[in-house]
């Protein structure tokens, strides 16, 4: 049995990159990102790297790199490229994983395939990376439905931003989720910093549930 975990968010740029880094580290685990869309700036699997604190070889290289930074249909489509659902499945690694989604849940792969249709063929825990921001709880709930319409295992929410306890907690209780932490905005970015707030403020035991 091994640990993978799912982390994806309820809208793009919320921070779940971060917060892999952040997991990922806690967990000693392999990072992987099965698609990455833009390559003209810092990647994910790069920023990863740069905060986790992982030895390269853990992180595992991503199936498709696409030039331009938009849903990975338009991106692919660009790049004239097809994505093959079938060449997305789980890497075998000597360790727990932790696969990071693009964007959320719903963002098309192709023109019949979204990412939570990949997840649902994976059967893998998820964390959903929530905003604590307005908008959040629409954005939580719409995200925590599609989840369990396709009977994805959920393994709880991570909020990132400035506290909002009334957001979080409606969210937790309407969805009927467990609260997993929240990962404060940090002045300053590093991986020290990033490593004692996430021990701060998550509990790694809670993410050692998903072996599979």
């Amino acid at each position: 049995m091994s640990v993978r975990v799912v982390v994806t968010g309820t809208d793009t740029g919320i921070g779940k990159t971060v917060f892999s880094a952040a997991l990922a580290g806690a967990l000693d685990a392999f990072y992987w990102k099965p698609v990455q869309a833009g390559l003209d700036e810092e990647t994910d699997r790069e920023t990863v790297m740069r905060l986790s604190g992982l030895p390269a070889k853990r992180l595992v290289p991503e199936v498709y790199r696409l030039k331009t930074p938009a849903s990975p249909h338009f991106a692919a489509q660009i790049d004239g490229v097809v994505i093959d659902p079938q060449k997305l499945a789980l890497p075998q690694t000597d360790g727990p994983l932790v696969i990071e989604g693009a964007g959320g849940l719903m963002v098309p792969l192709t023109e019949t395939l979204t990412y939570a249709d990949v997840m649902a063929q994976w059967r893998v825990p998820v964390v959903l990376c929530a905003r604590t921001t307005l908008g959040t709880i629409n954005h939580s709930l719409l995200s925590i439905e599609a989840l369990r319409a396709r009977k994805i295992p959920l393994l709880g929410v991570a909020f990132i931003g400035d506290e909002n306890s009334e957001s979080e907690r409606i969210i937790c209780k309407m969805g009927q989720v467990p609260r997993l932490g929240r990962l404060p905005y940090l002045a300053s970015l590093t991986q020290e910093t990033l490593r004692a707030a996430f021990a701060q403020n998550f509990n790694r035991e809670d993410f050692l549930k998903c072996a599979s």
